[in-house]
């Protein structure tokens, strides 16, 4: 049994104004972690404002939505989002190859976040530099097409019954991964 002992002090909630954070004006002038998330035909608006929050959160450059994936603004994307569709900077592709045509030619390393026959574990996955990670539709993953581009694959080990996560899941556990 594990006995937990707690400080003679009283815990509380920290107030919003207690956490520092910085405003929209302040996030867009600081400085970003190098890491781009590609939303490849992402169906969901609630996993879209999600993924907005953990990009947020983790003060990545950019969102690049691709296909299917509504881009903001967009009442439902709000909900889940709750303002961080308006800090982080995103983009719209029509094509998600496109996409990654444009980042390779500016030097980003581009990965699929799937599994795949050639994947690479997150908890081994080392790489520098410019990062881009691409997520797919939430029932059929990455496109072949995308695929065949990236330069490898990456897969959130899991050990339960299912085969996949909640795609803003797999976007916050790769950027907390990545940027710790």
């Amino acid at each position: 049994m594990v006995l937990f002992l707690r400080k003679i002090c009283t815990m509380r909630q920290l107030t919003n104004d207690e956490h520092g954070r910085l405003d929209v004006e302040g996030f867009k002038a600081s400085e970003k972690n190098p890491i781009t998330i590609i939303l490849d035909n992402i169906r969901s608006l609630n996993n879209i404002g999600s993924i907005f929050r953990s990009a947020d959160a983790f003060r990545i450059e950019k969102i690049i939505l691709c296909g299917i994936s509504t881009p903001p603004p967009h009442r439902d994307i709000h909900k889940s989002a709750l303002g961080a569709e308006l800090s982080v900077d995103w983009q719209y592709f029509e094509h998600t190859s496109d996409a990654i045509v444009d980042l390779k030619s500016k030097g980003y390393h581009v990965f699929a976040v799937e599994q795949t026959t050639l994947t690479t574990p997150l908890n081994e996955f080392k790489a520098d530099g410019s990062l881009a990670f691409v997520f797919g539709h939430e029932i059929h993953g990455v496109s072949p097409e995308v695929l065949a581009i990236c330069e490898a694959a990456i897969e959130i080990p899991q050990y339960g019954t299912k085969h996949s996560l909640n795609v803003a899941v797999s976007v916050g556990i790769l950027l907390w991964e990545i940027i710790r």
